[in-house]
């Protein structure tokens, strides 16, 4: 891309705007520059003066196409995106992480390097930030060898907005473990883990979250903030005292004595928090009180930087609009008493406007005068955009005919390798001729192709330039690959089987108890861990830790207590033995079911063909791995003789449609028809116009079986199905009707099977004999359960969303309809329509007038659960047609609609709403590729109830996918284990806790499969009984999840890599180990080593060690051998027998006493070679 740079650098007019620069000359006005042409212009400035410049947009949107065109041409490390929304209220509600951490890397970076661009939308450079010299003070470098001050530092992580923990996990945390600080900075992939020595840095390195191991060691880091709050305590504290004389002010001009008693409520106790250096999320609305010089972007621009404004009129417009709605909000919160007078929360117009010093470039469409500019230069560069040719290459050809007489250099953009060769090839069947250009060298004669992604195309007339992207070409849009967001959705899963005091609990033998946390007991002067358990009555347990596998975490649904039982009573066996039988019924169906389709006999479809791959290529969007993981999962399945059954899962808008159409296309090359049953009219109305432009290029007749279709279209669908000239049919339950033959079915697709009734699944069942049938469902299916039911039923999985450009904004507040209407408006402003949700039929009618009252010019629609199906799908169909902007509706919306231009979701009484209902809900914005929002809201009461405060807690984590996410996942993944395995298996799964109901099936299926009935099969435990202190001191892990988690390790051990591994990670996550975790160590490598070669039983009395082999292993020892490995031991190792089993005595003397659980290991060890020889 340097080429262009450097061709139009020479220019004239782009050199008399680069030389009124170096001269000094404060304002300049570029006119006639559009689309690419900005970016084009941006970067030969930048690269011509080399000087940081900030270049400021009206929206986000924009500044994120120019981000993506300006890394095109002048590589990614030059250019940084400072994303802000254009909302001020909701910014300081709960803002999203993902913006946050991006505002901070690019803030920095672009600081620390003197010459890159900055991309802003207006609305940055309103907010208030903190002075740059605490930016740059907040920068903490760590570097090996070096001393530093702990106290400062962590004084500092709590100013930069760290939150000390127990265990680092998601970014913004920070916790100290003796020497070792772990800190997960916001910007970073993973967490960094410093060890001290003393107060000098004696190794940093990076870790993963997820099991906290070290990945790579680093000699030097740097800590960014966490916030863009920073605050220090003095800052805190004068901030109150402001906050306090304002209170006095405001309070002397007010009359009205209730809403004095609201202001002074509010702000005092908002005062007190900050007396108590507290952070908390409304922090933001007090921004104007924190700092003595409070700073905007411009202050982080150097005096010799430059500000290019793109659409002047239009930053003008929105800036004015943002400041009214700010005026607006500020009144509302004047007006409910919420706030004090003469705050602000960003700088208006005026101000921002006043501190441009800096020289500033104007650009503009069109040539027109700006109000209160006064250019010294102005340029006009008559750019235009690109026509668009909609793949018709004779257009093309005449045009591209046009610029080679008038001698222009022409250059077509490809994204990639593969599409260039594609576009040459193209070209070279209309006669065009042209020349892939690995390095372009302007002017061109013949038109060059080149690899590159720009938004689209321009024409430079005087310059005698063209661009063109495929876009314009083909109409086709660019599948960007999305820089990775540096914050991993935090989506870990597994860890809410970690345990918290308080948790309920299963005992294998027991039943559900309420853990209440370790406790170590000494006995005869030996400590050893044990889990305390609480069941019903008061009764306790002590669990020793050594039979941790015992206990698993009670799993059930969301809100439901389990039932605590007594110790010794009879009716935990009883319930255990009822899931039981019906897990074992489960299991037979299962078997049999699976036995039966081995033997049948299907279609084998063919291998991919040349036009299955570019079906595949032709799909707009990046697909994830495990999108392309269950397409190769299920092509595999079509190609065998036996007829497919796969389950699909994957969230809501994960990209399941795609899957499916690729199988469908596979089949009807090969011939078939395909059927697509779906739950729901609109449902198949949707799927008919997503597969209608999939194979728009493809001839593949589609038929469409509903209500929505007229009395005409049914009957010739319906013939032509049975003729075998429509190849893929779609439709509800319509199509399991008598009258709808299929000619020759080859593949049938079932769209969320948990919602058809009994009756329609008889009939699926029966159409299901020898077609491949593939059903998809959105409730994900646990991992557990996934692994149990391996080999029994296909199922592929996809677990990660798609790269969507931008995650959903989620803000939780209260209900306000100052921002209500900001919202819909918004939203209404960019084309887009709103979900309002409000759950109870009986108000919606008013609230949906309230919303008219609001938004006047919002057309609204109304649906809810009673109305008719035929009403309510009207109703939809106009929604999504466009015909209203707002749809007030109770849950429905829930179940799989896909409207792609809904991306503002607002929900009201967000805090009686379940989890995974608000994960469902909020998965249906944010399907296109725009910014989506999702309120959630609460009715402000003085007293929340306890259970509401704690979900909505989760909610606001949920922002973050915390543990709320967590939560909802596993509710649903229950969900989803209910509709794999029918649904009276909910009450079983809920009677003993999620994890040992996978356990029991596990089990089940496994000895079904080896034919055995079952028995309970003990595992081998041996028993050991040394005279040895083993366990983990408080001193060393304080934390019981982390304590917990070793434990297991522990028990878990099998091997002797498995030994050092956990030697390497107590080192590398908590340092040194005491004494007592080396003999921990000790017992359980002489615990592996008993188990391996069967000893029943070690015990230590006196100078005596004594180990006894069970019966069966006596029998398979050949003596005279076991006399051999004796005698090398010498005399301390006497044997004998008892009973029938081997026993073997290891007496120390003082020489071998520290050595003696050596000896008895190595001892124990070498039995492996005292095996008889079998007698042939």
């Amino acid at each position: 891309m340097k080429e262009f740079i450097s061709y139009l650098q020479g220019k004239e007019d782009i050199q008399s705007v680069v030389n009124g620069l170096k001269n000094g000359l404060k304002e300049q006005l570029i006119a006639g520059v559009s689309g690419s042409a900005r970016s084009m212009l941006v970067s030969i400035v930048q690269q011509s003066v080399e000087r940081p410049v900030l270049l400021i947009t009206h929206q986000l949107v924009h500044a994120q196409e120019l981000y993506d065109d300006l890394v095109e041409f002048i590589g990614e490390e030059n250019v940084h995106l400072y994303p802000v929304n254009e909302l001020i209220a909701s910014e300081i509600a709960v803002a999203s992480p993902e913006l946050r951490s991006q505002r901070i890397d690019a803030l920095t970076q672009w600081s620390k390097r003197k010459n890159g661009i900055l991309v802003a939308p207006i609305a940055a450079v309103k907010r208030i930030l903190p002075p740059p010299d605490y930016w740059e003070k907040y920068q903490l470098p760590f570097t090996v060898g070096e001393e530093i001050n702990i106290e400062n530092y962590l004084t500092s992580f709590v100013d930069m907005g760290y939150e000390r923990v127990s265990m680092v996990t998601t970014p913004g945390e920070f916790s100290v473990r003796g020497g070792i600080i772990d800190i997960y900075p916001i910007t970073e992939e993973h967490p960094i883990r410093v060890e001290l020595f003393d107060n000098e840095v004696d190794s940093i390195r990076y870790f993963d979250a997820d099991t906290q191991r070290s990945l790579t060691k680093e000699q030097s880091v740097i800590v960014q903030p966490a916030s863009e709050l920073l605050l220090t305590e003095e800052d805190l504290l004068s901030a109150a005292n402001r906050l306090e004389d304002g209170l006095q002010d405001t309070l002397s001009k007010m009359k009205n004595s209730e809403k004095k008693e609201l202001l002074i409520e509010t702000i005092e106790y908002d005062v007190d928090r900050l007396k108590n250096f507290e952070r908390f999320q409304e922090m933001y609305k007090y921004i104007g009180y924190f700092y003595e010089k409070p700073a905007s972007l411009l202050d982080y621009l150097p005096q010799d930087g430059i500000i290019l404004l793109d659409e002047m009129n239009r930053i003008h417009e929105t800036a004015v609009n943002l400041d009214k709605e700010e005026a607006e909000w500020y009144s509302s919160l004047l007006e409910a008493g919420k706030m004090i007078q003469k705050g602000k929360f960003s700088y208006d117009w005026e101000s921002v406007w006043s501190r441009m010093h800096q020289p500033r470039l104007y650009m503009s469409v069109f040539l027109r005068h700006i109000p209160n500019t006064n250019p010294q230069n102005i340029v006009n560069l008559s750019s235009r955009p690109m026509q668009e040719f909609h793949g018709q290459m004779h257009l093309f050809k005449n045009e591209l005919k046009r610029w080679e007489k008038g001698g222009f250099s022409v250059i077509v953009f490809a994204p990639s390798e593969q599409r260039a060769e594609k576009i040459h090839s193209i070209f070279q069947d209309y006669e065009i001729e042209a020349e892939v250009a690995k390095k372009l060298n302007l002017p061109v004669q013949k038109p060059a192709i080149v690899v590159g992604q720009l938004s689209s195309g321009i024409e430079l007339p005087m310059h005698k330039l063209v661009i063109i992207t495929e876009n314009e070409l083909f109409k086709k849009r660019i599948k960007r690959q999305r820089k990775r967001q540096k914050i991993s959705n935090a989506e870990r899963i597994k860890s809410y089987q970690e345990l918290k005091v308080g948790d309920y609990v299963v005992h294998t033998n027991h039943g559900v108890g309420k853990y209440l946390g370790i406790e170590t007991l000494e006995i005869n002067g030996l400590h050893k861990d044990f889990m305390l358990i609480r069941y019903s009555g008061d009764d306790k347990l002590y669990v020793p830790i050594d039979q941790i596998d015992l206990v698993q975490k009670y799993v059930g649904s969301e809100g439901k207590e389990p039932k605590l039982y007594k110790l010794g009573g009879t009716e935990w066996a009883k319930v255990k033995r009822k899931v039981q039988s019906s897990v074992e019924d489960i299991a037979d169906d299962l078997i049999k079911l699976y036995a039966e389709r081995e033997t049948r006999k299907g279609f084998a479809f063919s291998k991919d063909t040349e036009m299955q791959r570019e079906f595949e290529a032709s799909f707009p969007y990046q697909e994830t791995e495990d999108q392309l993981r269950c397409i190769a999962e299920i092509k595999e399945d079509m190609e065998k003789d036996r007829p497919m059954d796969r389950l699909l899962c994957g969230d809501v808008g994960y990209g399941k449609t795609e899957v499916a159409i690729r199988a469908a296309f596979k089949a009807v090359m090969d011939g078939k028809q395909v059927a697509i049953l779906v739950p729901t009219t609109i449902l198949a109305q949707q799927h008919y116009d997503t597969i209608r432009e999939r194979f728009q290029d493809y001839p593949i007749e589609i038929g469409l079986l509903s209500r929505f279709r007229t009395r005409k279209q049914q009957p010739e669908t319906i013939k032509g199905i049975k003729k075998g000239t429509v190849d893929v049919v779609i439709g509800p339950h319509r199509l399991l009707s008598k009258d709808v033959e299929l000619y020759d079915l080859g593949l049938l697709v079932v769209d969320e099977e948990q919602r058809f009734g009994v009756k329609h699944k008889e009939k699926i069942k029966q159409m299901k004999t020898n077609v491949d049938v593939l059903t998809l469902t959105a409730t994900p299916i646990p991992r557990t359960l996934h692994m149990s039911l391996l080999g029994v039923r296909d199922l592929s999985v996809i677990e990660t969303p798609p790269e969507n450009r931008f995650p959903i904004q989620t803000y939780v507040m209260e209900y306000n309809p100052i921002v209500v209407r900001e919202a819909i408006e918004r939203e209404m402003g960019r084309g887009g329509q709103v979900f309002f949700l409000h759950n109870r039929v009986e108000s919606i009618d008013k609230v949906a007038r309230d919303v008219g009252m609001l938004v006047p010019d919002a057309r609204i629609a109304i649906a809810h659960g009673r109305m008719s199906e035929t009403e309510l799908e009207n109703v939809i169909v106009s929604f999504l047609e466009g015909e209203f902007d707002v749809l007030v509706s109770t849950t429905i919306i829930e179940t799989g609609v896909d409207i792609p231009n809904v991306n503002t979701l607002i929900v009201t009484n967000a805090d009686h709403m379940g989890l995974s209902q608000l994960y469902q809900l909020r998965g249906r914005v944010g399907r296109s590729n725009r910014v989506a929002y999702a309120y959630f809201t609460y009715h402000k009461d003085k007293v929340l109830t306890e259970v509401a405060e704690k979900r909505l807690q989760a909610i606001k984590e949920f922002t973050e996918l915390g543990s709320g996410f967590k939560i909802a996942m596993r509710d649903l993944s229950i969900r989803g284990a209910g509709n794999l395995l029918g649904a009276q298996q909910h009450g079983f799964i809920d009677s003993v806790g999620f994890d040992m109901y996978s356990q029991m099936l596990k089990e089940a299926i496994e000895k079904r499969k080896a034919g055995k009935e079952i028995t309970e099969i003990a595992p081998f435990e041996p028993e050991l009984t040394l005279n040895l202190d083993a366990y983990i001191p408080d001193e060393y892990i304080k934390d019981e999840k982390q304590k917990i988690e070793i434990y297991k390790q522990f028990r878990s051990i099998d091997t002797e890599e498995d030994i050092e591994e956990l030697k390497e990670e107590l080192i590398d996550r908590f340092g040194d180990y005491p004494k007592e975790v080396d003999n921990l160590i000790t017992v359980s490598s002489l615990k592996m080593y008993a188990k391996r070669e069967r000893v029943e039983s070690i015990m230590e009395k006196g100078k005596r060690i004594v180990m006894l082999l069970t019966e069966e292993r006596s029998q398979e020892i050949d003596g005279s051998k076991v006399f051999e490995i004796a005698n090398e031991f010498g005399r301390e190792i006497q044997l004998g027998t008892e009973n029938t089993k081997l026993k073997v005595i290891y007496t120390w003397s003082n020489e071998t006493k520290h050595r003696r659980y050596e000896m008895v290991q190595e001892f124990i060890k070498k039995l492996s070679e005292a095996n008889r020889v079998p007698v042939s």
